[in-house]
């Protein structure tokens, strides 16, 4: 049992930081995270929450450059 556990924990260590950890991924992975993202944005937009983000981001750097 010990034998398997340590393969196994070798083969899914060498799969997520190995030289070939994007290998299996594919176009329809992709595109599905290119919707989410878009998803985000587009439900950003809609709650108007746009302005809010930009006008906390201005005042933070305002506080950083003491403007």
């Amino acid at each position: 049992m010990l034998g398997v556990w340590v393969t196994w924990t070798r083969a899914v260590g060498e799969r997520v930081r190995g030289a070939r950890r994007d290998a299996g991924a594919g176009f329809v992975e992709y595109a599905g995270l290119m919707i989410l993202i878009a998803g985000i944005f587009t439900l950003i937009d809609q709650l108007g929450l746009d302005g809010l983000i930009s006008g906390a981001i201005g005042d933070a750097v305002d506080r950083v450059i003491g403007g």
